[in-house]
């Protein structure tokens, strides 16, 4: 039922999700499944944690900073795959079995490593902030990045000449091929993790 659901969202959003669509998938009747699930919000919270599962867990005895920066990566991936999956992720409380394991792995690499308790839960919500969020704008902005170039062709001449000179330089740039102007993942990331690095050493 659930990998029926997935594939769904997968297509249509968590809008997609009806009890009567997911019954036509999977050939019986809606009413037939809630003797398995109380209901749409239940099937929207498993399958959250199946793409949660999908995420590459830190592993015992990695380097910490290593093992977050796969993590982080990981994520970014899987919900790239699963496009309706942040905003649950972002909204509800979430505590699938997979889930669980996420978070308690996270913990656990963050704290093998001389993080203390509290330390670890602002490292593991600083980075899960990130890749929600970074992953959010790449699926909602308006423009692919084989647009930029084009997009600044555009706007470049509405632009008050000399009044915003830091934007037209960057827009030239963009133009003129010589930089993609596609915002950075990894950027950010080793940043926050350099970031935690020495918060960790100031401990």
């Amino acid at each position: 039922m659930l990998r029926a659901a997935l594939a769904l969202a997968d297509t249509g959003g968590a809008e997609a999700l009806t009890m009567r669509k997911i019954g036509k998938e999977l050939g019986v009747e809606a009413m037939s499944l809630y003797k398995h699930v109380a209901g749409k919000d239940a099937i929207l919270d498993g399958i959250v944690d199946l793409v949660v599962a999908e995420i590459a867990l830190p592993h015992p005895g990695d380097d910490w900073k290593t093992a977050m920066r796969q993590r982080a990566l990981s994520a970014h991936e899987v919900l790239l795959r699963h496009p309706w999956a942040c905003e649950p992720l972002m909204s509800r409380l979430n505590v699938g079995p997979a889930m669980l394991r996420y978070v308690d792995s996270t913990l656990g690499s963050l704290r093998g490593a001389g993080f203390s308790i509290e330390l670890a839960d602002y490292a593991w919500n600083a980075m899960d902030s990130h890749i929600y969020g970074f992953t959010l704008q790449k699926l909602t902005f308006p423009l692919e990045a084989r647009q930029f170039p084009d997009a600044a062709k555009t706007h470049l001449p509405q632009l008050p000449a000399g009044l915003y000179p830091h934007v037209t330089e960057l827009a030239v740039h963009v133009m003129e091929g010589r930089y993609s102007g596609v915002p950075d993942f990894t950027f950010g990331l080793d940043l926050l993790l350099d970031g935690l690095e020495r918060a960790l050493a100031s401990r």
